[in-house]
């Protein structure tokens, strides 16, 4: 199913929208029977996925940050009103105070701002392995055709609730986007719901089943739940996006592995990456769930357990060569592909199989729930 029709078919699913506000309670009323979990989880990636622009650790860390494209020099530095991000093209300027900051830095961090009560995008973000400023991803690599528009993107109508949707928690109740009650990143109730009935009735000392455990849906139900933010096979599907730029949409891209199949639990994101941990770096942990359908010796034969094919180079190492990293232009950094296979040498390193078509910037950068609902499909 396309995210859009989860959201509206599921009691929950991240992006969902429609409980209120005073539904939600925050992670540290979760941290008084979860606090390993919760304690943890703030230091993921996700936990750090938005952030108010004076709090970003990219921002303090750098009094300005400057880059020159065609005639327009830009500049983001810290004043007393706060973060201003501006352009010149030396005779005239515009500026904005910058709002959010979408991104841990890791790789990079985009920035949004209002003006006139609509919102935009920056036209470019930072990047980590520059430690400056490049255009920001969909947006054109060519030089803007006005001082108004170098600035920034205008944001598509609900285009950004769906960006604080998948950046943050509670952006969105009673259908109503309204960031200034948020809760910055994706907190335990992005994922879980809202706990308010849950935390009361506990607290009470009655059994509670108020909240969702993601970790009950089957595999393929779990790896679109991911794919609400991540993108699914069908949402890139609908979409029509090809190419190299797929790559950082891992669900769709683990869906269209060849031993995906109808799901397996040992396929799930899940499987892998525990979402209340910090992102394992150690590649050699990553062969367990590997090992698990692919058995260990050359002599091994398939079974119900191990149907998967022997590897007839190692039973170790295995992400490095059938999950390799690759270099999305303009990215200034590698990703994961989480289409697993068997790479070949000569492999066009685009979408497997697939011709290198086109991308579109709007489909870059609009969010999976963008899509509109398939039920006419």
């Amino acid at each position: 199913m396309a995210t859009a029709d989860r959201v509206q078919a599921a009691s929950w699913w991240p992006t969902k929208g429609t409980p209120a506000r005073d539904q939600y309670v925050g992670p540290d009323a979760c941290a008084q029977c979860h606090r390993a979990k919760v304690n943890s989880a703030k230091n993921t990636a996700m936990a750090h996925a938005s952030m108010v622009a004076a709090d970003s650790e990219v921002l303090r860390s750098h009094d300005r940050l400057e880059a020159r494209i065609g005639p327009y020099q830009y500049e983001i530095v810290r004043a007393p009103e706060g973060i201003v991000y501006s352009v010149s093209d030396g005779a005239k300027s515009v500026s904005a105070p910058l709002a959010w900051a979408f991104g841990t830095g890791e790789v990079g961090q985009t920035y949004v701002y209002q003006q006139d009560g609509k919102w935009y995008e920056s036209h470019l973000s930072y990047y980590t392995n520059l430690q400056g400023l490049d255009f920001s991803p969909g947006h054109p690599r060519t030089v803007a055709s006005s001082l108004g528009s170098a600035l920034g993107r205008l944001f598509e109508i609900g285009e950004p609730r769906l960006c604080f949707g998948c950046h943050s928690t509670a952006s969105t109740t009673r259908n109503q986007f309204d960031p200034s009650h948020l809760v910055p990143g994706v907190t335990c109730e992005a994922c879980h719901g809202p706990g308010a009935q849950h935390v009361a009735k506990m607290s009470m000392g009655v059994a509670s089943k108020s909240i969702f455990n993601p970790a009950t849906l089957k595999p393929v139900d779990s790896v679109e739940f991911c794919g609400a933010c991540h993108r699914t096979a069908w949402d890139v599907a609908l979409a029509g996006s090809k190419g190299i730029f797929n790559v950082r949409f891992q669900p769709y891209r683990l869906e269209t592995s060849r031993c995906w199949g109808h799901g397996d639990a040992r396929l799930a994101c899940i499987a892998c990456h525990d979402p209340h941990q910090p992102l394992v770096r150690d590649l050699a942990s990553y062969e367990k769930p590997c090992l698990a359908c692919h058995s260990t010796t050359a002599a091994a034969k398939p079974t119900p357990d191990h149907p998967g094919a022997i590897c007839r180079v190692s039973n170790k190492d295995c992400i490095s060569c059938h999950m390799p990293k690759l270099e999305i232009p303009g990215m200034h950094a590698k990703f994961t592909d989480h289409r697993i296979r068997v790479v070949h040498q000569d492999e066009t390193l685009t979408e497997s199989g697939s011709p290198d078509l086109p991308f579109s910037p709007a489909m870059w950068n609009a969010p999976a729930a963008y899509l509109e609902p398939s039920a006419a499909r």
